[in-house]
């Protein structure tokens, strides 16, 4: 537009001064070279690039793979082979080896009366539900589970799903909705971590288990609200923990955090698949561990899939809570049920942790014993909860991750040399706060004292062997 203008322009000014057929032989020649300059335009904005130069391009492209080359010592492509039931024991790679690498807490996953209830359920029922549970995959032994589980831990009602990762990522999104507030530790487990995903809540997460570090930020936050007072009002808040944590195997500090919680009105949900039938006289968790009535936790969640020695997950609280999931819990409504063999097996378990106390008591001691022997040996550290079944071992002298990971892998290929089962847990790198490498013991109530010695002993020896190579 503005070249037209300047020409429109500049043909006045000539036709003022220019004789008048000059005027109209300027104007015919202006008007030519702006067609052609036009024309010319618009025929090079369609002109593509010539056909030497696009093959010229082809042949030069080298496209970048799909899937990268793997590592020629990727672990994916050694795969340990498990050849045996996993129980106290377990063959690895063709060694005998004693397990610790399996989180079978109560030593219930080989129990031979819980494998006849299983045996006895597929002979009843089959191998599985054939569907969710809100259409034809409800069986009377989901609901028997169900009430069992209530009863068990002192809760008004129960749910189970059929995978214990989807329970957690299923309830949270269930009551936690885009623009609550959540207060997370930063190093909860994945499963939590998708829950929150999965939820688009407004998640704040504290240092772990810094009860300080939580309280700045409730206090930041009321700050916040009473600028805003009429939005803060509309805004439901959470806090979300562990009991024992899946990555660091600390517990939780729940007094101190309940506290929070009722002086800054949130909701507390607390994932026990560790603490479960693992810690306080009854195996009921770090509510009866602090001697915590369960009433003042809004929900329960845990898996089945550690110290009941079956597969599936739950989720414990008022009905209100409950009956919300049954319509929401993404999980539960749109998963095929629980297999009822495995809620057999796993009613067997209550079976046997309600009729045999001295299981949690060995369950401790165990855990004790293996704490004190891991501060026995110089080059190893543990920092861990001492009555946590489950301990996270790190190297003593620090050094950068890969190193790390390349020294306690190869420890823990020494340890199934020499018959013992540790293993190096694997993260994504999806995860919130990537914990340090470290080695994971997973302590049974099946270990005798004669394993426990065995166990830190191999432990210290392969430890050494290796460590004198680097």
């Amino acid at each position: 537009m503005g070249s037209k203008f300047l020409l429109i322009e500049s043909m006045e000014i000539l036709r003022s001064s220019l004789p008048h057929y000059h005027t109209y032989l300027l104007e015919a020649f202006l008007v030519i070279w702006l067609a052609w300059f036009i024309r010319r335009r618009r025929s090079n904005s369609h002109a593509g690039p010539s056909r030497e130069l696009v093959e010229s391009k082809v042949a030069e492209w080298r496209p970048e793979s799909l899937v990268p080359e793997p590592l020629e010592k990727h672990p994916s492509l050694t795969p340990r082979h498990v050849t045996s039931r996993v129980g106290k024991r377990v063959t690895v790679n063709g060694k005998d080896c004693l397990n610790l690498g399996t989180h079978n807490y109560l030593g219930l996953s080989d129990n031979a009366d819980i494998i006849e209830r299983a045996a006895m359920a597929v002979k009843k029922y089959g191998v599985g539900s054939c569907g969710p549970r809100g259409f034809y995959g409800t069986v009377d032994v989901h609901l028997e589970l169900e009430d069992r589980l209530a009863k068990f831990m002192g809760m008004e009602e129960a749910i189970i799903y059929s995978y214990g990762f989807s329970t957690i990522a299923s309830a949270i999104p269930a009551y936690c909705k885009r623009n609550d507030l959540i207060f997370v530790d930063e190093k909860v487990n994945f499963a939590i971590q998708k829950g929150l995903d999965a939820s688009r809540g407004d998640v704040r997460y504290f240092k772990h288990n810094d009860v300080e570090d939580l309280r700045n930020l409730l206090v930041k936050q009321a700050e916040l609200d009473k600028q805003r007072p009429k939005k803060a009002a509309k805004i439901k808040r959470f806090l979300i923990i562990e009991g024992i944590y899946m990555n660091t195997g600390n517990i939780c500090p729940l007094p101190e955090l309940l506290t929070l919680c009722k002086e800054y009105k949130m909701r507390i949900f607390i994932e026990e698949s560790i603490s479960f039938g693992t810690i306080g006289s009854h195996g009921k968790g770090v509510t009866e561990y602090f001697n915590i009535p369960r009433s003042e936790i809004d929900m329960i969640i845990g898996s089945l899939e550690y110290a009941i020695g079956t597969i599936g997950g739950f989720c414990v609280g008022t009905s209100f809570i409950i009956d919300h999931q049954r319509l929401s819990g993404l999980g539960y409504c749109f998963s095929a049920s629980q297999p009822p063999l495995l809620a057999s097996a796993a009613t067997a378990s209550l079976d046997i942790m309600e009729n045999n106390l001295q299981i949690f008591q060995s369950v401790k001691d165990n855990a004790l014993a293996i704490d004190s022997g891991l501060e026995e040996i110089p080059t190893l550290e543990c920092t861990s909860f001492a009555e946590s079944p489950l301990k996270h071992v790190y190297l003593k002298e620090k050094r950068d991750r890969t190193t790390e990971e390349t020294l306690l892998q190869a420890i823990s290929n020494k340890c199934i040399e020499n018959n013992l089962a540790v293993i190096l847990p694997v993260y994504l790198e999806a995860e919130k706060v990537l914990p340090r490498p470290s080695l994971r013991l997973c302590i049974s109530a099946s270990l005798g004292k004669s394993d426990i010695n065995f166990a830190l002993d191999t432990l210290r020896k392969c430890t050494e062997e290796v460590l004198s190579f680097y």
